[in-house]
């Protein structure tokens, strides 16, 4: 038994190894040591919670050496997207759909890495490929299969299984401090591989957008949105001769007093359509208050919207403190965002600027044409840029 044992740890090991040491593979050679790598007898096929790899003994006998390269690869791709944290909502609500999307993904994304399958390919059993791969999902992310995947099952279709498990659960048991942890390991792996592979000539790019975003120097969304509203909104300093400056008067000078010039009017969209949680809107409307309250907006006007414009707010200096506890927000139906550009000339409101909140599955042209500078702010994973305006993404 001992020997059997031996066999199955050292063909893992062989096989990660050889990965590690490809340079095609440069990128993903930290993410591959992270965590703990085992083997069970218990585990049909293989397992991850995002940090660490199990490996089922009889999966491993089964398969070839490329085969259990491209399991390796897929076990290594959902720890390095934190897919198990980052679609957590996804799970809650479809737990097979949220495992197929996942897989979908990082299948066609390891076929293209390889694609003469020099060092990996994709599982087989009976001829058939196991786990989950279709050239319709190319270029989509997890929330944008997910989507389909819904739509599909909602008309009676239905997806196949991946060849691997995933342990939400075991992910969600972390504490906060572990979460952290383990992110900025990830993350300095993903970093250090990025170097090794432009060392190896493999350029300076993952061929994924979603891990060039994770590899993107990292501007916290609160600071963005901070300075939008406070390059927009620009105070002016006037002099008034109607009100002398005390200070000088001792010395025998008059001199005017500056008085701070409030600056227009701001808008706040908030997209009550989608999947925005209730703690990320709480979030996000503490943010736009404090910011308002500094750079001294005449008026701040919140609307909720969805098809249509349902609820419309407006606050000024007195009552902007209480926001937070009076607002109510509203379900808008569907998602179209021209019906704010429509709702601002119908009520003839000129904002001096345009803050959207939103999870970014919006109609195509994302309000059209707008009659002063937008923000848009998009929570919820999804990675959309807005075609006008400016984009920024809640990613705590």
């Amino acid at each position: 038994m001992l020997d059997l044992i031996d066999k199955e740890e050292r063909k893992l090991k062989k096989v990660k190894i050889n990965l590690m040491r490809d340079s095609q593979f440069a990128l993903w050679q930290g993410v591959m040591m992270v965590g703990k790598t085992s083997i069970s007898d218990a585990i049909p096929t293989a397992c991850t919670n995002g940090r660490d790899e199990i490996y089922g003994r009889q999966f491993i006998r089964d398969l070839s050496e490329k085969e259990l390269a491209f399991v390796i690869m897929h076990e290594a791709s959902h720890k390095a997207y934190r897919h198990l944290t980052t679609w957590k909502k996804l799970h809650d609500e479809n737990h097979h759909l949220a495992n197929a999307a996942c897989d979908y993904v990082i299948n066609l994304q390891l076929k293209d890495l390889d694609p003469q399958e020099r060092i990996m390919q994709m599982p087989m059993k009976d001829g058939k490929v196991m786990g989950l791969i279709d050239e319709k999902y190319r270029g989509m992310n997890t929330k944008q299969v997910f989507d389909l995947l819904k739509k599909e099952q909602e008309e009676g279709g239905g997806c196949g299984g991946g060849f691997d498990e995933h342990d939400w659960e075991g992910a969600e048991a972390r504490t906060e401090e572990e979460c952290k942890t383990l992110e900025k390991e990830i993350d300095a792996a993903l970093r250090q591989g990025a170097i090794s592979a432009k060392r190896a000539g493999k350029g300076s790019g993952t061929g994924s957008r979603e891990l060039d975003d994770l590899l993107a120097p990292k501007i916290d969304w609160r600071d963005a949105l901070r300075e939008y509203i406070k390059s927009t909104f620009r105070g002016k300093d006037v002099p008034s001769w109607g009100r002398v400056n005390r200070r000088f008067i001792g010395q025998g000078m008059y001199m005017p007093t500056l008085i701070g010039q409030r600056v227009g009017h701001l808008v706040v969209g908030v997209d009550t359509s989608g999947s925005i949680g209730g703690a990320e809107l709480a979030e996000f409307m503490s943010e736009v208050k404090a910011i308002a309250e500094e750079v001294t907006p005449e008026l701040v006007d919140l609307l909720y919207w969805g098809s249509s414009v349902v609820g419309h707010e407006t606050y000024d200096m007195n009552s902007l403190g209480g926001l937070i506890a009076s607002t109510k927000p509203m379900n808008g139906g569907g998602t179209d965002s021209t019906c704010v550009t429509q709702y601002l000339r119908d009520k003839a409101l000129q904002p001096e600027c345009m803050i959207m909140l939103t999870d970014g599955y919006v109609d195509q042209n994302w309000g059209g044409a707008w009659d002063c500078p937008v923000l848009w702010v998009i929570a919820g994973g999804n990675d959309a840029v807005a075609p006008s305006g400016k984009t920024i993404h809640i990613k705590n």
